[in-house]
């Protein structure tokens, strides 16, 4: 397939995000099916996508000042000249020449001669003039918001939570490509055993940063191993891997997962209690429920149950001190997954994060009957939002007395996160330790 043509698919499919507010993960999968593109062109295309998609506040600041006296242009020409920018800008191995040329024939290709005209003169003006310098801009949150193309009421809303200094490196994290991590199922085998497996075939791998049962791939895609197809490993990122451990579950309990799609958590719970007991995983749709199900089949696990059932409804399904554990892994805003999923800091608002923490509370309010006196109840979030984690852990202890912090948990989670957890709970942000941002709090039920 043609260079030329991977720019087109790459307007086509940020063309869609923009309009039906698709993931681009999911998207960009399926378009890359559809237009047939050749495996040597899947990086670039990828690299385009994602990184026009990432800094699109920065390259449309860059863009401002060369589209002034130009009428509104249409969405899939704004889309067009972003990422002409970006590879101008930011891909340092593709000649301009080559890069304007291929924007104008999409512009012919797609509008008129008009057009083409239009990005053909935008784009010499910025490289015969270069782009605006960010670092003049002189409000601190403006300058943070375009330099790292993060929403301005995002960068204030961090800002007051973690700090200038903190929200800036949390920021510039965020734009950097995610480190591909995956779980091992030590059911199995031993992460070394299965290390040496993988780079014997020429998958370049190592131990993980932060979970004992994770690695960081470098070379290959792990999720089209032998390894993941024989259910020797679960893509998941090494934050999410801890939950499970800050759970603790043990040989033959009854545990809960009340939000557990697409289901590497309930996979992880029901492999440390190394195929034993029975682990309920619940999830609202039932198109959801397959991938837990396909999930636990790869893996070879029969003590998951999976079904559709939403769980502010779960005192109709179970009986009240019936579960040894419960794990909460709520639905949120994703805030702490940006590098993985950046359309996130685009499409959510405030008041998404406002109803998403309404939602967390009824469900915590409607599992907590369902756990048994001693047991301990996990309350997880892919997100770094104080009204989403703790806001919320502080509203249910208010209102459920019998429930207190369980700070043992500290003895259960890596000793690298000892200075970040306090009183049962922790939040990793994505610059500690280029994981994911996420939220643990660890919880037991008297009696």
């Amino acid at each position: 397939m043609k260079t030329t043509n991977v720019r087109d698919v790459a307007v086509e499919t940020l063309l869609q995000i923009e309009k039906n507010q698709a993931y681009s993960h999911l998207l960009l999968n399926s378009m890359i099916k559809k237009h047939k593109v050749n495996e040597k062109d899947i990086a670039l295309l990828t690299e385009i996508v994602y990184g026009s998609l990432q800094r699109r506040i920065t390259l449309d600041y860059f863009l401002a000042g060369f589209l002034k006296k130009a009428k509104k242009v249409e969405p899939w020409v704004q889309i067009l000249l972003r990422i002409s920018i970006y590879q101008m800008v930011y891909l340092d191995r593709v000649p301009e020449r080559a890069i304007l040329f291929e924007a104008v024939e999409i512009a012919k290709h797609r509008g008129h001669k008009g057009i083409a005209s239009l990005v053909n003169g935008v784009l010499r003006s910025v490289q015969r003039e270069g782009i605006p310098d960010v670092e003049k801009i002189s409000d601190p949150v403006e300058r943070l918001s375009i330099k790292t193309s993060h929403p301005q009421w995002l960068v204030e809303k961090w800002m007051n939570q973690f700090g200038l200094e903190e929200t800036e490196k949390m920021c510039e994290t965020n734009l950097l490509p995610p480190t591909q991590t995956a779980r091992v199922n030590q059911m199995k085998l031993t992460v070394d055993e299965l290390l040496l497996d993988l780079n014997n075939k020429g998958i370049m791998a190592e131990p993980g940063d932060l979970a004992e049962d994770g690695i960081k791939g470098s070379k290959g895609n792990l999720a089209l191993t032998d390894a993941f197809s024989e259910g020797l490993l679960t893509i998941q990122d090494e934050s999410s891997m801890l939950v499970a451990r800050a759970l603790d579950p043990q040989r033959e309990e009854k545990v809960l997962d009340a939000c557990a799609a697409p289901g590497g958590k309930s996979t992880h719970i029901a492999e440390r209690m190394n195929g034993t007991g029975i682990v309920h995983s619940l999830d609202l749709h039932e198109h959801k429920v397959k991938l837990i199900n396909q999930q636990a089949d790869r893996l070879d696990l029969q003590n998951i149950q999976a079904e559709a059932f939403d769980s502010r409804k779960v005192l109709e399904r179970f009986e009240k001190a019936s579960f040894d554990r419960i794990l909460v892994d709520a639905p949120c805003s994703g805030f702490g997954v940006i590098r993985r999923k950046p359309d996130i800091k685009y499409t959510k608002t405030q008041d998404d994060v406002l109803k998403l923490a309404e939602l967390q509370h009824k469900i915590l309010q409607e599992v907590a009957p369902l756990l048994k006196g001693g047991g301990v109840l996990v309350y997880s979030t892919c997100t770094i939002d104080q009204e989403e984690n703790g806001d919320v852990i502080e509203t249910f202890l208010e209102n459920n007395p019998e429930f207190v912090r369980n700070d043992a948990v500290k003895e259960l989670l890596p000793e690298k996160l000892a200075r970040y957890l306090s009183n049962g709970e922790v939040q990793i942000l994505p610059h500690y330790f280029g994981t994911d941002g996420f939220y643990i709090a660890c919880l037991r039920k008297k009696g």
